[in-house]
């Protein structure tokens, strides 16, 4: 495994935060779906009610991969929960083990806040990502599919009668 430095973004990496998740959402093939500006990420990651959190990875003095976490909650086990909403490692920067050592470390942050479980979901299509997540213990939730309700569809649902 490579050395990965890693540290925990601030203010002043928005314009890098917005890089990766370009780069995640070209490579899940979902760019068209961005609407997310450098002004959104400083207020939902930096401002008084931020929830998400987002480390980096560095190698040879290049941010090479990012994560972006948040807390919820389970009612099953009774307590908080790590969810991680993107992990991403740098297409040239693959197989070398940083991906591993990032989500270790978002796994040490689970246990020392106490969390009950960390989860994330993976497309169905990315069989690297499946069978990396399957090498290191986690389990795939089969039977459970996500629902979700866009910007659109919430605004919609509250104002039908």
């Amino acid at each position: 495994m490579e050395t990965l430095k890693i540290r925990k973004a601030t203010k002043k990496d928005v314009p890098l935060i917005l890089d990766f998740i370009r780069m995640i959402a070209d490579y899940e093939k979902l760019s068209d779906s961005l609407t997310v500006t450098e002004d959104i990420l400083n207020e939902s990651l930096f401002g008084n009610d931020a929830k998400a959190e987002v480390i980096f990875g560095y190698f040879e003095n290049e941010a090479v991969a990012y994560a972006v976490y948040f807390y919820n909650f389970s009612t099953f086990v009774g307590r908080n929960g790590l969810y991680l909403e993107d992990l991403f490692v740098k297409p040239e920067h693959r197989g070398k083990g940083l991906g591993k050592i990032l989500l270790k470390h978002l796994a040490k942050l689970a246990v020392e806040n106490n969390c009950g479980r960390m989860e994330w979901t993976v497309l169905d299509w990315n069989r690297p990502a499946i069978d990396f997540y399957k090498s290191i213990g986690a389990v795939s939730m089969d039977g459970w599919s996500i629902f979700r309700l866009d910007e659109t569809s919430l605004r919609k649902f509250t104002q039908d009668s």
